[in-house]
Parts: C-alpha cells; sequence; structure tokens
C-alpha cells in the first residue's frame, strides 16, 4: 500500500541516506533480521569515513531532522550526520525504516538477493521463503512519510535507512508499484538523495 499516493504534494522536505559500508557489506552476508542486525554489524571505518564525507558535501543544515532505522549500521550512520549537522533535534530511531526482512536468506551469501528480487519485479506481494513482501515494506515507508506530513509542515527529514527499504520508498515517491524497486537509481551506500514527490 502506498500511504502517500493521496497527496497532491508534501509540505516537508524529505532526503534520504543509505548507510555507509557494514561488516555485513564486507562479509557478503545477507543480514535483514533485528536479532542480528540490531545488536551487531555495525559500520566498519570506511563505512564511517563515508557518511562524514557525504554529510559534509550535503549541505544540510542544523535544523534538519534525522530519524533512523534502529539497525546498529543504520544508527551509527545517523549519529555520525547528527553530530556533523549539530541538529537542534534529537535523533530519532523508527522501526518502520528496518531492512526488508529476507526471511530464509538471512545470513547467507549477498547473492542470495538476487532470487527475491526477481520475484520482486512479477509480484510485490510474494512472500517465497519467508521474504517480507515489497507492498510490506512500502506500506510501513510510506505511513512514516504520511504521519511526518499529518503533523508537521515546512521541516526538513533525514531518513537513514537500508537498499531496499529506500529503494521501494523511492517507487512510492514516483507514484510507482514497489514492484519497480529494482529499476530505481541504486542507492550506494552513504549516498544521499532527496526524494520528491512527482505530480499526479
Amino acid at each position: 500500500m502506498n500511504n502517500i499516493e493521496k497527496y497532491l504534494s508534501l509540505k516537508n522536505q524529505y532526503f534520504v541516506i543509505r548507510h555507509g559500508q557494514s561488516l555485513a557489506n564486507i562479509d557478503g552476508i545477507v543480514v535483514s533480521r533485528p536479532e542480528n542486525g540490531v545488536p551487531n554489524y555495525g559500520l566498519s571505518a570506511l563505512g564511517k569515513q563515508q557518511v562524514a564525507e557525504s554529510i559534509v558535501l550535503t549541505g544540510l543544515s542544523s535544523s534538519t531532522r534525522i530519524i533512523s532505522s534502529d539497525f546498529k549500521r543504520a544508527e551509527e550512520t545517523a549519529q555520525i550526520a547528527h553530530n556533523l549537522l549539530q541538529s537542534h533535534y534529537d535523533l530519532e530511531l523508527d522501526i518502520s525504516l528496518r531492512e526488508r526482512d529476507f526471511g530464509e536468506f538471512e545470513l547467507l551469501t549477498d547473492k542470495s538477493y538476487q532470487i527475491p528480487w526477481g520475484h520482486d519485479a512479477t509480484d510485490s506481494s510474494h512472500t517465497f521463503d519467508n521474504v517480507e513482501s515489497a507492498d510490506s515494506v512500502m506500506d510501513r515507508v510510506t505511513a512514516l512519510i504520511s504521519n511526518l506530513e499529518e503533523n508537521n509542515s515546512a521541516a526538513c527529514f533525514l531518513l537513514v535507512a537500508h537498499g531496499d527499504t529506500l529503494q521501494i520508498l523511492q517507487t512510492a515517491f514516483l507514484r510507482l508499484s514497489a514492484s519497480k524497486q529494482r529499476t530505481m537509481p541504486h542507492l550506494n551506500n552513504a549516498e544521499i538523495r532527496e526524494l520528491r514527490l512527482v505530480a499526479c
């Protein structure tokens, strides 16, 4: 479900950043479940450097509100951003920004992503091998945007999350099906991108 397709335009500004290189990225494994991703697999030294460099170049100000997934790699990314921007607001953690749950592929090689992604292209509601559906991810991330729209105006948000989570959020801003998520421009580690809701 796309909870923001009801809006003609948005009142707030939204930037997203994918976490920097993580220890899971180095190991080449899938870490998508809270029991593994919240306490473990934070940023590598390179990942921390990537985030710092991106934040310095972005031009965001201290009035930016930062909301992050509670996975360690995202929270560490958000903390670096919060410190460098000297944000006037407390860092917020929100589970709706968590990594997509890749089910039976947890802790397997990251080449495993290709299997659910292949299914996504034809069925965004699929849950093969207990993978969280792309539609479910879209529902939770757009519910967050809708809530922010209902309770804020003229605010600037930086959302800190994960590859699939942000790919799917991009499709929502473009008013596309979650099945199109892998056709979106790929977000690299620590890449920052502004999301704009396209006109109806």
